[in-house]
């Protein structure tokens, strides 16, 4: 089951968003949630510590995985995304730290870090809520498109216009790493219920392209169409092709 809501702007689809993860986490105290990084889950991010810090939500039982990590890059770096996740997050919430995971971009190994990382996932039974960013070429996590689906975490090689949508954030284009590693297909999949935010005119292809085109690895959000519940949230801009091609969706 695919559900569209429709939102005006980026803080009513920030406030959205953070409601369909805060009922999740009343309604299983224990969830895991698989989280993301990026500039449009930040919103989301400061409702739910708002709520947490009122006293009306509590994190002390949820496990936590994220997508994904810079290769390269020590959790103290101010853009690797252990240290976002901590300071956009973790660090304002009474989570327990030990139950928050994300991959490890110094291992000395990545192909086991990336074993390590599937199977610490699979034991946790994969992501009650997975929540999902979207990136203008249609990846989600940093599975980029390519000529097939990759099931498991594994160490990706960064497009060019991926490096460039991130370079905002580095003193310079030359500092993005051009690796990282990224919880694969499968692992997103495998969560119970994904809910995917999108904001901005500059997502609404990709969103049109992941919902209204075909499934391919070429758009790696299209594979979304095969699960059975997903929930978009988005501001009428990053939607705007959805609706335009008649696509239902609630206000």
């Amino acid at each position: 089951m695919l559900r569209i809501y429709q939102e005006a702007d980026y803080a009513a689809m920030s406030r959205r968003a953070a409601h369909v993860i805060a009922a999740e986490v009343i309604r299983r105290p224990n969830c895991v949630l698989g989280l993301a990084t990026g500039s449009t889950p930040v919103g989301t991010y400061q409702q739910l510590t708002a709520w947490n810090q009122q006293g009306d939500l509590s994190f002390r039982e949820v496990r936590t995985v994220n997508l994904d990590e810079y290769k390269g890059l020590a959790p103290t770096h101010d853009q690797s995304y252990r240290y976002f996740m901590q300071t956009n997050l973790f660090d304002h919430i009474d989570i327990d730290p030990a139950a928050t995971n994300v991959p490890d971009g110094l291992a000395a190994d990545p192909d086991a870090e990336c074993a390590r990382y599937d199977a610490l996932v699979a034991s946790l039974g994969y992501a009650d809520l997975q929540l999902l960013g979207l990136g203008r070429n249609g990846h989600i996590g940093f599975n980029e498109p390519c000529d097939r689906f990759v099931k498991e975490t594994h160490v990706v090689d960064l497009t060019e216009s991926t490096i460039e949508a991130n370079a905002r954030f580095f003193a310079s284009r030359d500092d993005v790493p051009r690796q990282a590693l990224t919880m694969g297909i499968g692992c997103i999949m495998a969560a119970r219920r994904i809910l995917l935010i999108a904001s901005g005119d500059d997502k609404a292809e990709a969103l049109y392209n992941a919902f209204c085109g075909p499934i391919t690895p070429a758009c790696p959000a299209s594979i979304l169409q095969l699960h059975g519940d997903v929930v978009v949230v988005g501001d009428k801009a990053a939607l705007s092709k959805l609706t335009a091609a008649g696509v239902s969706v609630c206000g």
